[in-house]
């Protein structure tokens, strides 16, 4: 006979099954682990089948576990979605959406279209702008002080979703006019293997911090850091400034950042940084899956600046 499985249970396997660790699983729900255990026994025991194998050292899913997880996630999401379009349609937006950038050079035309036609649609809502600290730019957005955040690629993290890409930016190389590689018009990625780059205090996830400040070169070659830790961008640019390091950087923080002594040189066979929009999968916020959807229409089959 079928038994009935509770949406609560499918919570709790859907979070084990991204942690796979039973004590950050009861951390994020707020539940203890004897709690978290009895759902998953529970489940398996509706279900008749075997999720999660166990041992006193690792968690992981089993066959059966794998395809539950695929299955259950889209079913939970698309449920998730009705029930959103429900409460959205039987209320009026006026929280506004906030959207964290780390500088006001990554509002570009593309994006400020964007902002003005959701504030159009919902001008008792709106958009605010936030600044996202340098240390790590993603955890207001997980800590839901922002629902949106601009960012460049590669995102690949679980709890986080991405739009389409939004534009592009140029690979650029900050370094003072008196640095050795200021006195060409580009310089190659290979170039910062004899050349130390910042240490930045930046908690950023592992594919995303290996593309902004690479540890090798495409050949292999390590690329070397010098000087104390940098925790702000003012740092960076004084410690460029004084030649101490070279830095990798995009476009919109060369056109923020200025100082007299730094100059910025096209990295040429680097290609371009691609921005994107990224939120919490499951945020809730009736303005960011509206601000989503206009996204989505305005973009659709329109190539990215």
């Amino acid at each position: 006979m079928w038994r009935a499985v509770e949406l609560r249970e499918l919570r709790v396997f859907l979070v084990l099954a991204e942690e796979l660790h039973f004590g950050r699983t009861a951390d994020r729900l707020g539940l203890t682990q004897s709690r978290v255990s009895q759902s998953i026994r529970d489940l398996e025991r509706k279900l008749g089948l075997h999720l999660v194998a166990r041992t006193s050292r690792r968690v992981a899913l089993t066959p059966d576990g794998e395809r539950f997880r695929r299955d259950a996630g889209r079913a939970l999401d698309a449920l998730e979605d009705v029930l959103r379009a429900a409460q959205d349609s039987g209320e009026q937006m006026t929280e506004p959406v906030r959207l964290g950038i780390m500088s006001p050079a990554q509002i570009t035309p593309v994006l400020r279209e964007l902002v003005d036609a959701f504030t159009a649609a919902h001008p008792g809502s709106g958009v605010e702008f936030v600044g996202l600290p340098f240390a790590d730019r993603f955890a207001p957005l997980r800590g839901g002080d922002v629902q949106l955040v601009v960012t460049s690629l590669p995102i690949d993290q679980p709890d986080l979703a991405t739009g389409p890409v939004l534009s592009r930016h140029p690979r650029l190389l900050a370094a003072a006019r008196t640095h050795p590689l200021a006195r060409g018009t580009d310089v190659s990625i290979e170039d910062l293997a004899d050349h130390p780059i910042g240490d930045l205090a930046i908690a950023a996830p592992p594919e995303l911090a290996d593309e902004m400040t690479p540890r090798h070169t495409p050949s292999g070659r390590p690329i070397p850091r010098a000087g104390p830790t940098i925790r702000h961008q003012a740092e960076l640019l004084l410690a460029v400034a004084s030649g101490a390091v070279v830095q990798p950087v995009l476009a919109p923080f060369a056109a923020t950042f200025q100082h007299p002594d730094v100059v910025y040189l096209p990295i040429r066979d680097l290609p371009p940084s691609r921005s994107v929009l990224v939120w919490r999968r499951h945020d809730r916020h009736p303005g960011l899956h509206e601000f989503l959807r206009i996204a989505g229409t305005a973009l659709r089959g329109r190539p990215a600046g």
